[in-house]
């Protein structure tokens, strides 16, 4: 699971946003593969140790639901010696792993999108259909680097992610230095769109992308499911 470092988004008045993993795309996701038996390694640019972004605990950001945002502090609570022991994006080997999963948060926008590491890493697993490739909401900002011979390596894939519409409803489309959507379609990607806000979840082979937080639970068990991704 591939988490940003940062704790900030440099906006495009160079100001910096507080930041880091949207914590739903981190709970459901690693809840969800361990209790599958799966073994779960969190890897960071560094080996930082990643951290939450507040205003995803947030009630507000939460559909007013105090219980589910209590239900994440307390799974953050537990997991913090598996974020503390974070392995450095650098040195992972991605022959060891079944899986390439990178949730978001703007977190990823500031480092996985210029990280050079990932692009590593996903080119090795994109080119092993018995492998998959899986990124929530902003995560998508880490297929930004991922060129083979000057070729984007999600160039014509089938994916979505979170939505020029959805940054606008939370106030930085004006604010971001790109837009995610925007940018991932200049790139070359077949990118789809549900309702905003909802869950939307894009298969494409060994490819999967969820457009938003509410999209975790899909895009997991289209992740764990074979049958999902045929």
């Amino acid at each position: 699971m591939v988490l940003t470092g940062t704790t900030f988004w440099e906006l495009k008045d160079g100001s910096k946003h507080p930041t880091g993993f949207w914590a739903e795309e981190f709970v459901v996701p690693d809840r969800i593969f361990r209790e599958a038996g799966l073994e779960v390694t969190i890897a960071t640019p560094g080996g930082l140790t990643p951290v939450a972004d507040e205003f995803s605990l947030a009630p507000e950001t939460n559909y007013g639901d105090n219980g589910k945002v209590e239900e994440f502090r307390v799974y953050l609570a537990d997991s913090g010696e598996n974020l503390a022991a974070a392995v450095a994006l650098e040195e992972a080997d991605p022959s060891e792993y079944d899986i390439i999963f990178a949730p978001g948060g703007h977190g990823p926008m500031q480092d996985l999108s210029i990280n050079s590491d990932i692009k590593r890493i996903f080119e090795a697993t994109l080119d092993d259909p018995a492998k998959v490739v899986a990124s929530l909401c902003h995560g998508p900002a880490s297929f930004s680097t991922a060129t083979r011979d000057g070729q984007w390596l999600f160039k014509g894939r089938r994916l979505t992610a979170f939505l020029d519409e959805e940054e606008a409803q939370v106030g930085f489309a004006d604010k971001a230095p790109r837009l995610l959507e925007s940018r991932l379609r200049e790139y070359g990607a077949i990118f789809e769109t549900g309702p905003a806000w909802g869950s939307y979840v894009v298969v494409d082979g060994n490819l999967v992308t969820g457009q938003n937080p509410a999209s975790a639970g899909e895009a997991v068990k289209a992740v764990l499911e074979p049958a999902a991704r045929t």
